[in-house]
């Protein structure tokens, strides 16, 4: 076997592709967001610069920032800066707000007596944390965000330079950048996502795989269990695959084959040891039986001849008396013959047959009793019927039987008996019809079966011998039948070939 088509190899190969094809969405979904905050941490830097820049001009010159960045001769400063930055606040070297950029409650105000008013850094609330408090040294006490309040929970974050001026002292630029904790968050989430999408698929598909693999594994199961319970029917499906589960498979099913033969062969062999054993016992218990039941014949024979009343009253009383005796005896020599003809090995003389003239002979010998029984018989037969290659003295047994039974079952109703005669592909088909008893369902199947009756001085071997001499003639026998409308025996025969 290629070893490609195995289940091994074929597993072996989808969790590789699962292993490369997670690698590699990770290893994108990675570059993709280093790509992400490189590009953040470059506009982050270019809105420092700028923010810086406008603080710077806003020390240096008498102007405020608003205004600053109003003027159509600045550059570093547009829209999309803007959008980065919250606000630009302006601390002297007293630790008061000087300007800021975007909030009007923070710039210096005017008394009555135009006096400047500035707010003082340390009543401001609300700050961003500092990023760089550690770098201000003592001067990060004057600054109320220097330390992080665990409790924050507002958007952006404040950044700091100082600058140094010639007349005017250490002066401190402040640029607080925005920064949504919630964009944050799902920028953060949104690999994770992915990767949790992926590690999904491959889940499914790792489910859907290891379904199909062990499907098989799992008909096999169910195969054995029925198989232990006894049912050496079962086949496990096959699914069209050509790995290791379909060999097994394919293995699974030949043995429980052979498993079958075998027991249909042992089944086979103990009725032929069964047979065997009836047979020789039939054999010594026929010869016991038949001397007696010849002299009994005999005997009375003899006593119809030497001893018949002279009295014709007496006389119809003693001849019908032997007569019933006779008939008793021919009863049991017939049973007998019934008991050994089914015991005894079939070895038939197959010869060229006409089955009319072997189907007329047996319909003699049930004439007399049918015309006592207001049957009547009526054999049809088609054109161009061919010869039968058979035994035509196994073939008087089969008819024999089956015209007995078919007489005894109109017995005291009268009715039909009809035979028909006609070829059929490559057999001779004979089909037998009456109109009597019929035969109950839950004994069809039973009525081939050796020493099944259903009547009281019934063997139970007629119809198993009518099977046995079917079967030595690769024939065909088929029964169906109806309580109360009749019995249809329909005979197959091989016909001779030209």
């Amino acid at each position: 076997m290629n070893f490609l088509n195995t289940f091994r190899a074929r597993l072996l190969i989808i969790l590789i592709i699962l292993l490369i094809t997670t690698l590699s969405v990770q290893y994108y979904l990675n570059l993709k967001t280093q790509k992400e905050n490189n590009y953040l941490l470059e506009k982050q830097g270019q809105a420092l610069v700028a923010g810086f820049a406008l603080g710077t001009g806003g020390i240096t010159k008498k102007d405020y920032m608003s205004d600053i960045v109003k003027r159509e001769d600045q550059t570093f400063f547009d829209d999309k800066i803007n959008e980065r930055i919250q606000d630009i606040i302006i601390i002297n070297q007293n630790w008061q707000i000087t300007d800021s950029l975007n909030n009007e409650d923070l710039t210096p105000t005017e008394d009555e007596n135009k006096e400047v008013i500035f707010k003082n850094l340390a009543d401001v609330k609300n700050l961003p944390p500092l990023q760089e408090s550690k770098r201000l040294g003592a001067d990060a006490a004057k600054f109320p965000n220097a330390i992080a309040n665990p409790n924050d929970e507002s958007d952006g974050e404040a950044h700091v330079i100082p600058v140094d001026t010639s007349n005017k002292g250490r002066w401190y630029i402040m640029v607080i950048l925005k920064n949504d904790k919630k964009e944050s968050a799902q920028r953060a989430a949104r690999p994770l996502g992915y990767m949790l999408g992926v590690l999904s698929l491959s889940t499914f598909i790792t489910i859907l795989l290891v379904w199909r693999f062990t499907r098989p594994i799992a008909d096999l199961s169910n195969a054995a269990r029925q198989v232990a319970a006894g049912n050496l029917c079962v086949r496990v499906e096959d699914r069209g695959q050509r790995n290791e589960m379909g060999e097994l498979a394919a293995r699974f099913n030949e043995m429980t084959a052979e498993l079958e033969k075998k027991q249909e062969l042992e089944a086979k062999l103990q009725e032929v040891e069964k047979s065997a054993v009836v047979g020789r016992l039939g054999s010594a218990i026929a010869h016991e039986i038949r001397n007696p039941l010849n002299y009994i014949n005999l005997t009375l024979d003899h006593l119809r001849a030497k001893f018949t009343p002279e009295d014709a009253a007496k006389r119809a009383d003693f001849n019908k008396l032997t007569a019933q005796l006779k008939a008793e005896v021919a009863r049991i020599n017939q049973q007998i013959s019934d008991f050994l003809s089914y015991s005894r090995p079939a070895n038939p003389n197959l010869q060229p047959t006409d089955a009319r003239k072997v189907i007329e002979d047996s319909l003699r010998i049930v004439e007399a009793q049918a015309a006592d029984c207001s049957i009547k018989i009526s054999l049809v037969e088609r054109e161009n019927v061919p010869p039968i290659l058979a035994d035509a003295e196994y073939l008087r047994s089969l008819f024999n039987n089956l015209f007995i039974n078919a007489v005894q079952a109109m017995e005291g109703t009268g009715g039909n008996l009809n035979v028909k005669i006609s070829p059929d592909a490559e057999f001779v088909k004979i089909e037998i019809s009456d109109t009597g008893r019929g035969i109950p369902d839950e004994n069809l199947a039973k009525i081939f079966e050796p020493y099944f009756s259903t009547k009281e001085t019934g063997t139970g071997l007629g119809l198993a011998i009518v099977q046995k001499v079917v079967d030595v003639h690769n024939g065909i026998i088929e029964v169906t039948s109806a309580p109360n409308e009749g019995t249809h025996f329909v005979v197959k025969l091989p016909k001779v070939a030209r």
